[in-house]
């Protein structure tokens, strides 16, 4: 956990590689995922955004590296550097648009294309075409049963888009992948694009 709902955020990480969920906790203790962050991002937006804490949690999702740098000192680097304050705030525009795609993918699209969006987002962060995954994570991901997951993932290695085996994720067609989604992913990249530039982005294999 890299910070915890309602806790002060002491540092600031700018994934370098693996990717980070943000999840939204219920009373009943049910999470679901709002927000992913890879290396296009930084975990700790709240004080980029003049905040102290969050009400979500920043868990990481896949291993790998990150540069650390405390709270105050990303303050002091803002104020100092015009570029590198625009540059976190166009991100945090970007991670505004996902959260609010991710609300509404969720209410509106079936279990079948939010797994294949969310597959092609982690495989956008991925260093390579196969990434660790379990149904049982995947579940949590999508807030949705293990079992309805286990099917739409058959779906999808059946028209062999992804290969799934042990605990591992492959995917093998990617623009296949990408039909059998819905159209948030695209708008997702689109915006990625357009507030970063191609070069910029995640998912270049």
């Amino acid at each position: 956990m890299l910070h915890k709902p309602e806790v002060a955020i002491e540092n600031v990480y700018f994934p370098e590689s693996g990717w980070c969920s943000m999840l939204a906790y219920m009373e009943e203790g049910d999470a679901i995922e709002v927000g992913h962050i890879g290396f296009e991002g930084v975990i700790g937006l709240p004080v980029v955004l003049a905040d102290e804490s969050d009400d979500l949690e920043a868990m990481v999702q896949a291993p790998g590296d990150a540069f650390r740098l405390s709270a105050g000192a990303l303050r002091e680097a803002m104020d100092e550097d015009r570029d590198l304050r625009h540059l976190l705030l166009r991100y945090a525009l970007v991670l505004h648009g996902q959260v609010a795609r991710t609300g509404a993918c969720n209410g509106r699209h079936g279990i079948n294309e939010r797994l294949a969006r969310w597959l092609l987002m982690a495989h956008d962060r991925a260093e390579g075409d196969e990434f660790p995954m379990t149904h049982e994570f995947l579940s949590l991901m999508l807030g949705v049963r293990r079992a309805g997951v286990t099917v739409a993932a058959r779906m999808l290695q059946k028209a062999q888009f992804i290969r799934y085996e042990r605990g591992r994720m492959e995917v093998t067609d990617r623009p296949g992948l990408e039909g059998a989604g819905c159209e948030c992913y695209g708008i997702q990249r689109r915006a990625l694009e357009r507030l970063f530039g191609r070069s910029k982005l995640p998912g270049q294999h």
